[in-house]
């Protein structure tokens, strides 16, 4: 069975490689085709990849196990908001987006916030890549943590040695194919992603006696098939089984928490790279349809996953707790299916953790060195000095993700939850404001960032434990805080300069 695993993996692995390979000449031609392709994505790459670096191994394993574990209620309250989110994020900032990044040479986020204003001490470039780093190192690390408990647990080896091969491999071909190669490798993984969690749903199914039965054994659990209840596990009995107390009610405050997910995709580096690296921003209306479809049969069937898994193995995790029901995936696909497809399944976590980690990993290093490095420091550095100062980050930063990864029995939901909330609130306000108020300034730019960065680390941290209001998911205090930054400090400086006002009427006019 193992050797049929590896032989199954390896020839995805093998696909993903080639890809690069394929990629390599036309993405290291210069900085732009590296960190974006040459403004060159069809609108089904554009989609696909997007929602694939999205999603990470957060689909397959965060969400099936978060299911399993209390039932409808967390999950289902987080997939409608990132469903809700994905659409608007399409529908609202792509286009303007695409047009205005072109209008200003923009290929990185940062480089996009900075050309907007026009600055000349780069301070918001700075603190925008730095932001980056803090967010992203950890969002890369879950993308690890997927790749380690899905080889330790198909192989039965070292977690932490599967963490380190994982990462040489991500490292292998984001060094060949850059973020053309990531795209069209994204893409295949985003198929990949899909037909393993049908597959694996409608067998799950079969297996546990049909829909029927798995409604029937679910409405046995307090509170499982409640949006507003969630089930609770409150023991163990003799034979090892979990023993459930009354649900815990989903008052307001979590369901706001799960709804304001959402407005993270506002400030995602790798969903908003895809709208400014799509070849024509006519082609974006047929991105969102396919983005949305994408994100709705994906979330929906990663969620009954869990559920039918509780059904198949309604003992599996009961004294390990939450951690551990992330498997729930693995351990599905390895008992319902033939070995050799089974790899083929699974390699559906690894085609979502490293469709994620290459976006990270590149986002992150273009951070620091086309923006800082040739921004702040090098100004007269050639494209080939940048990419190979991009390699030397990419590996430093793979160091700090294993880091995080090997830091001991993490929850990738948790991580994924505080990364993405940091990131949302960073730059999803701005981005708002950048496109949409013309009257956004300099200064208020850089106080919104600010705010809704520090407010997402000190809410996490010091403010959510207090429970009650407080434990509102941080994303929503922290895009409300920065928001309110970026209207008061903008309104209280002055005005933007002509030139940044000809740039805004020019993207507003469609030209």
């Amino acid at each position: 069975m193992e050797i049929q695993y590896l032989i199954s993996i390896t020839l995805y692995m093998a696909a993903v490689i080639g890809i690069g390979i394929w990629c390599s000449k036309r993405a290291n031609k210069n900085a732009e085709a590296y960190f974006i392709g040459g403004r060159t994505l069809g609108p089904w790459v554009s989609a696909m990849s997007a929602e694939a670096s999205d999603m990470s191994g957060w689909l397959l394993m965060g969400l099936p196990g978060l299911a399993y574990w209390s039932g409808l209620a967390d999950a289902g309250w987080t997939a409608i908001g990132l469903a809700l989110g994905t659409y608007l994020n399409w529908l609202i900032v792509s286009k303007r987006l695409r047009r205005y990044s072109e209008r200003i040479g923009a290929i990185t986020i940062p480089d996009f916030f900075s050309k907007r204003f026009r600055e000349k001490n780069k301070i918001l470039l700075i603190i925008a890549s730095l932001l980056i780093i803090v967010f992203f190192t950890p969002y890369a690390g879950s993308c690890l943590m997927a790749c380690g408990k899905l080889f330790s647990q198909l192989f039965g080896t070292s977690y932490e040695l599967m963490v380190v091969i994982a990462a040489v491999f991500v490292l292998a071909y984001t060094f060949l194919g850059g973020f053309l190669g990531e795209s069209a490798s994204d893409f295949m993984q985003a198929i990949v992603m899909v037909i393993a969690l049908i597959c694996v749903l409608f067998i799950g199914t079969a297996n546990a006696g049909g829909i029927g039965a798995v409604m029937e054994n679910s409405k046995e659990i307090p509170g499982f098939l409640s949006l507003f209840e969630k089930a609770q596990q409150t023991g163990i009995d003799e034979a090892g089984m979990p023993i459930f107390g009354e649900p815990a009610a989903m008052g307001f405050i979590p369901i706001l928490s799960g709804l304001v997910w959402g407005l993270g995709y506002f400030g995602m580096p790798q969903v908003l790279l895809r709208f400014m690296a799509i070849r024509d921003e006519k082609e974006l209306t047929l991105s969102r349809r396919v983005a949305t479809v994408w994100v709705l049969i994906s979330l929906a069937a990663a969620i009954f996953i869990g559920i039918i898994g509780r059904t198949l193995y309604p003992g599996a995790y009961a004294e390990y707790g939450a951690g551990h029901t992330e498997n729930i995936f693995i351990l599905m696909t390895t008992n319902m299916l033939p070995a050799l497809l089974a790899g083929l399944v699974c390699a559906g976590i690894l085609a979502a953790a490293i469709s994620s980690s290459d976006s990270y990993l590149l986002i992150s290093a273009s951070a620091i060195a086309e923006n800082v490095y040739h921004g702040v420091f090098k100004k007269n550095a050639t494209d080939k000095q940048v990419m190979t100062f991009t390699r030397i980050i990419l590996v430093v930063i793979m160091l700090f993700a294993m880091l995080v990864a090997t830091g001991g029995n993490q929850v990738i939901f948790s991580i994924v939850d505080f990364a993405w909330a940091g990131l949302g609130a960073t730059f999803g306000p701005l981005m708002i404001f950048s496109l949409f108020w013309k009257r956004t300034t300099y200064q208020g730019a850089i106080a919104g960032m600010v705010t809704g960065g520090v407010v997402a680390i000190v809410w996490n941290f010091f403010i959510a434990p207090l429970g009650g209001i407080f434990a509102v998911y941080e994303l929503a205090p922290a895009f409300l805080l920065s928001s309110v930054a970026i209207v008061v400090v903008s309104l209280l400086t002055a005005k933007p300069n002509k030139e940044i006002e000809e740039d805004y009427d020019y993207v507003l006019s469609g030209k």
